[in-house]
């Protein structure tokens, strides 16, 4: 089963002793059709804009204008209606996949944790890669090279144990931390 979480951030729970815990809050969901296999087509909230393709799944489905995202997911549902929560209940780990922050254009230092060269005069060798190539024989530079370039806003799993779910509230405390900012939508999925 899954489903599609917003990251609240962290806390810790009141044990003796702590544990760092993430809140997720369950998105209301509505399934908008399933098939025998448990896949389901389900719509929720999002800040998107509007466009004649949502609009089109919108009247499909007999929806109102606030879901306004679509995509196909495993539900525990049967049919058509309010996404079923239940499972969550009775689950003890999940695996949670955000995308990471995005750190924007990254040397190696940062980026791969190369150790740099010396700080004082003289070296011309600070903060750079380094050579990347061979001389003569490929010419060319190898697959895999280690160099600057984009890091984060990937989407990263990471498999966290339950420590709580409000059923009420809709609030689900994993264990340790989930990655991506505070406000983040990703998704949960049970597994055994």
């Amino acid at each position: 089963m899954e489903y599609i979480v917003e990251k609240i951030g962290m806390s810790r729970t009141i044990t003796v002793p702590a544990v760092p815990v993430t809140l997720l809050k369950v998105v209301e969901v509505k399934v908008c059709e399933v098939d025998e296999s448990k896949r389901a087509i389900v719509a929720y909230a999002n800040g998107k804009k509007m466009n004649k393709a949502i609009a089109g799944q919108q009247k499909k489905y007999d929806l109102s204008s606030e879901f306004n995202r679509f995509v196909t997911m495993d539900v525990a549902n049967s049919e058509a209606g309010t996404l079923d929560t239940t499972p969550l209940s009775e689950a003890k780990n999940l695996k949670v996949s955000f995308n990471s922050k995005g750190r924007g254009f990254a040397g190696v230092i940062k980026r791969h944790g190369f150790a740099g060269g010396p700080a004082s005069h003289g070296s011309r060798f600070h903060r750079t890669g380094g050579s990347i190539g061979n001389a003569e024989w490929p010419g060319r530079v190898q697959k895999g090279r280690k160099m600057p370039g984009h890091m984060g806003n990937a989407k990263v799993t990471v498999k966290n144990d339950i420590v709580s779910f409000d059923a009420e509230n809709g609030i689900l405390a994993v264990k340790g931390a989930v990655p991506g900012p505070n406000g983040a939508i990703g998704r949960v999925r049970i597994v055994k």
